[in-house]
């Protein structure tokens, strides 16, 4: 399954997207990422979000393997629901399945008035999508934000 055209076009697009991050914790990759959605006018409240995102880490490991984490958060602070994506410039500490650092980073922005469908709809397409080792690897490799907003409506 891949999200549609029209709804990835209403979650992502290539201003939230930064494909070369600079950034050395899990906190800092966080912040930058929030700051991507915030100057997007996708959330109301960077630290409202922020606290909201760190505690549902606290819940369980958002690290997913092969590099990549999809932390999310539900959240009052959201304005229009959103997905941000970085790739870091290296790996980043962060607690996975496969005990390994990350440097791809699918950040979640949910209203929480959109907890329902929306956001299950959004996790069981971008989890399809990562259970492709081909997709993966592309992660790697992509080089254009234009690629990234591709990739999720591929068919």
């Amino acid at each position: 399954m891949t999200i549609e055209a029209t709804e990835i076009s209403n979650v992502l697009n290539e201003q939230l997207i930064d494909l070369a991050m600079e950034a050395n914790t899990k906190h800092e990759v966080l912040i930058k990422m929030i700051d991507l959605l915030y100057l997007n006018h996708r959330l109301i409240d960077k630290k409202d979000f922020l606290n909201d995102v760190l505690n549902r880490e606290q819940q369980g490991m958002t690290g997913i393997g092969h590099g990549i984490a999809i932390p999310h958060g539900k959240s009052n602070a959201v304005r229009r629901t959103a997905l941000a994506i970085a790739r870091t410039n290296r790996p980043i500490a962060w607690t996975s399945l496969d005990g390994q650092p990350v440097n791809v980073i699918i950040l979640f922005a949910v209203r929480a008035a959109d907890a329902g469908t929306l956001h299950l709809k959004l996790l069981q397409g971008v989890a399809t999508l990562l259970a492709d080792d081909r997709v993966l690897d592309r992660f790697q490799k992509i080089r254009h934000k234009r690629e990234i907003i591709a990739l999720f409506t591929q068919t």
